[in-house]
């Protein structure tokens, strides 16, 4: 679900300062761009949106999301239906997964 070692990577790449900077920018970010997808956005909307969780997500090393994100992303330019609420589910699972490795020092060991 969360590649460590790219999160010990933008870690050190950054600084410690730095990736606490970055990694609360996404949360809060990301949580209005998933908000936004459930509480849905017109058609044209969802693409990018889907686009900004993709990047964001394998910046920090959410592969999950970042995964459904891209197949979200491709469904929506074919003007497929996007199941937005699958999408909020990997976003939490995810947020919890970093949040939670990152208070267990889970970053440093990667």
């Amino acid at each position: 679900m969360i590649d460590w070692r790219r999160v010990a990577e933008l870690r050190e790449e950054i600084g410690a300062d730095g990736f606490v900077e970055v990694a609360d920018m996404f949360l809060d970010e990301a949580e209005g761009a998933v908000q936004a997808l459930v509480s849905g956005l017109p058609p044209a909307e969802v693409e990018g949106q889907l686009h900004f969780l993709k990047g964001s997500a394998l910046n920090l090393g959410l592969s999950d999301l970042a995964a459904i994100c891209q197949d979200g992303e491709r469904r929506a330019a074919a003007g497929q239906v996007i199941d937005t609420g699958q999408v909020a589910a990997i976003w939490q699972a995810s947020r919890a997964g970093l949040l939670g490795g990152l208070a267990s020092g889970e970053a440093g060991a990667a």
